[in-house]
């Protein structure tokens, strides 16, 4: 049974495991886990001076804002809006795609104004996943920081190595990469297990030395906090944003432990030891307001910092696993979506589907990372960074959740579901803007990333586009192509050949440019056509659609889903087995295939030159067709051409 099989029985069909929700611990909650390290601090370091009433209405606020956020919207809402069992920004952008072509279909909206409003949907979409992006080059930076942090409370002179031996944690964590999260994963849940209750012992422990710390659960205390105060509370909640982070991944991981596994994992373990934990430090406070210089390791006793350091640095590290691994799972996912270059994807477990593994994004996100930990210096400076990425995430799956939601509860319950969804959509726009506050601070950061990689992508998508429509512009219909190359056919020689094509009716440049030179046709000819569906998996027996176009032609189309990789010889094998009429024996198959050089001989203004030679750079480095199918070099043909872009 495989990983998604197995996830998808333990959320959506009996009683989710134990062992299930201790691995959801570890692979899903590490970041949000790891906010009680930095966030107080961050929130409650900006006063000078800590009176009982400010502590009180930050932490009641900090609370509520994770019963709002966190509970309510992800766990009992969001959790609900999957295709077909997977989560994420991507597979909602392709949901909320979906729903409104089939709205627009029914109220007869033009195709020009439907083709837009979908072209909002995937603009939104993919500036999700870019501000996903920005948090998973900071959460690796600032979760190590703060843990290592710690060693100042050891001793002031081990302030300066703070960010060497952060940087040195950072390169091993980038450098196991390869070997994958398959060996190592089994020990995150317990560990991340010990780490919750851990803090939550620790935070329990001060709240029972001042139990007055208890009224913060009062929500009225953050109502008179936010009425004597608004703007004092509207810029603080740009700091209170950070006890979020992470909120967003227990939607995106809902595939690998299923909706019930998530929940539980949540009420049962992760909450209360972050509401203990976050009601400890500021008990602490209210006693000891000094404490403030780093409240979180000032939890334990003295003897107990450096075992603390040493928990925290293993929490941290599970952390940046869960977001480095969730950057892997969406560049997959955008690359079988057609809105990034082909990559090297590396399997690192014969078992789970969804372990994978890009060196080249692992280089990428290690040189970001070591420059912000450098660059930054401490996690205090890089709190200013974090907020707006998450803000801006959650912003955006609330927006395409309104294309969602409403359409899968009875109808007696839409209204309700539409004010929730405004008020969710109300309060993830107040948090976003007051994340602008912190926009020269660190702020610009993640809106620099996630801008420049959705220009990267959507000049991918619109380049993709134009070459498509340039090799399928005067071409032939292939059915009557075929047809009539059955009538007046040239030479014919053994074996089969098998064109790729991205368009399925016209015929393939290769095909043409065999028939010019070679002068020749194969005994057996197929159109083999790879089609992403807008679902994250596609069953085996729905894998292909076979038809005939002549008497020694056919035409298939296939489809994998958004998380799975296309494997053509597997589906060779599949349709000799399926059927045994087909010449498909691997040693007399051939494939053809053409590799397009792009020049640039169009004169273009300004503003869209660049585009032309930024498509062309990412068309140049992309990874080659026959290695990213999985197709043997040596049975590949490359026809060459070129195309005036």
């Amino acid at each position: 049974m495989s990983l998604h099989q197995q996830a998808e029985q333990a959320g959506h069909g009996g009683s989710a495991r134990p062992a299930w929700v201790v691995g959801a611990l570890g692979i899903v909650f590490g970041d949000i886990g790891t906010s009680p390290l930095y966030t107080v601090r961050a929130a409650l370091g900006r006063f000078e001076t800590l009176t009982p009433d400010l502590v009180l209405g930050v932490l009641s606020l900090l609370f509520w804002m994770l019963i709002w956020v966190v509970s309510i919207k992800y766990v009992l809402l969001m959790l609900r809006a999957d295709n077909r069992g997977e989560g994420g920004t991507l597979a909602l952008m392709e949901l909320a795609s979906q729903a409104r072509a089939r709205a627009d279909a029914g109220s007869g909206t033009s195709p020009a104004r439907a083709s837009r409003r979908r072209q909002c949907l995937i603009v939104l979409g993919l500036a999700g996943a870019c501000l996903f992006y920005g948090d998973t080059v900071i959460t690796p930076a600032i979760s190590v920081l703060s843990a290592v942090e710690g060693l100042a409370i050891l001793s002031p002179d081990l302030k300066h190595w703070v960010v060497p031996v952060a940087a040195g944690f950072i390169l091993a964590l980038f450098s196991i990469q390869r070997r994958g999260t398959g060996s190592i994963g089994r020990w995150f849940g317990p560990l991340m297990l010990i780490w919750f209750v851990l803090i939550g012992g620790l935070g329990a422990w001060r709240i029972i030395e001042h139990p007055q710390v208890l009224w913060a659960l009062d929500p009225r205390f953050a109502l008179s906090f936010i009425q004597h105060a608004p703007w004092q509370v509207y810029l603080l909640l740009g700091a209170l944003v950070l006890a979020l982070t992470g909120a967003e991944t227990l939607y995106a991981d809902m595939g690998h432990f299923g909706r019930r596994t998530i929940s539980r994992a949540w009420f049962l373990v992760a909450l209360p030891g972050l509401a203990c934990c976050y009601l400890g430090q500021g008990a602490l406070l209210l006693s000891s307001p000094q404490a403030i210089v780093n409240p979180f390791f000032f939890l334990a006793p003295q003897w107990g910092t450096l075992p603390l350091v040493v928990f925290a640095t293993i929490a941290s590290i599970i952390a940046s696993q869960a977001v480095i691994s969730g950057a892997f799972s969406v560049t997959r996912q955008a690359i079988q979506l057609g809105f990034w270059p082909r990559m090297i994807i590396q399997h690192t477990s014969a078992q789970a589907e969804g372990q994978v593994y890009l060196p080249r994004i692992n280089q990428w996100l290690c040189v970001a990372v070591l420059a912000l930990v450098i660059g930054f210096g401490s996690s205090e400076a890089l709190t200013h960074a974090y907020g707006f990425a998450v803000t801006g995430t959650m912003l955006v799956t609330t927006l395409l959740a309104t294309q969602v939601l409403p359409a899968r509860v009875p109808p007696r319950w839409r209204k309700a579901v539409w004010l929730g969804l405004a008020l969710f959509l109300a309060f993830d726009i107040v948090l976003f803007s007051a994340n602008f506050s912190k926009f020269f601070d660190g702020g610009w950061l993640p809106t620099i990333i996630g801008a420049s990689l959705l220009t990267l992508m959507m000049t991918w998508r619109n380049g993709q586009a134009q070459v498509h429509a340039l090799l399928s512009e005067n071409q032939p219909v292939l059915k009557d192509f075929m047809q009539g190359l059955e009538e007046y056919p040239p030479a014919r020689v053994g074996g089969t050949a098998i064109y790729m094509s991205p368009y399925a009716n016209a015929v393939p440049a290769a095909l043409l440019h065999n028939l010019k030179h070679n002068k020749v046709l194969h005994e057996q000819t197929f159109f083999l056509t790879v089609y992403s569906a807008g679902q994250p998996y596609v069953a085996s027996q729905n894998r292909y659609e076979l038809e005939r176009l002549s008497s020694s032609s056919w035409r298939v189309s296939a489809h994998w889903g958004f998380k799975q990789e296309p494997d053509v010889p597997q589906l060779l094998s599949q349709m000799a087995h399926e059927h045994p009429e087909l010449l498909l024996e691997p040693m007399s198959t051939s494939f053809f295939l053409s590799r397009h050089t792009l020049i640039a001989l169009r004169k273009l203004p300004w503003y869209a030159r660049w585009r032309r030679a930024l498509y062309a750079f990412m068309a140049r480095n992309a990874s080659g067709s026959s290695r990213f199918y999985k197709i043997a070099p040596n049975r590949v043909v490359e026809m060459g051409m070129q195309l005036e872009l």
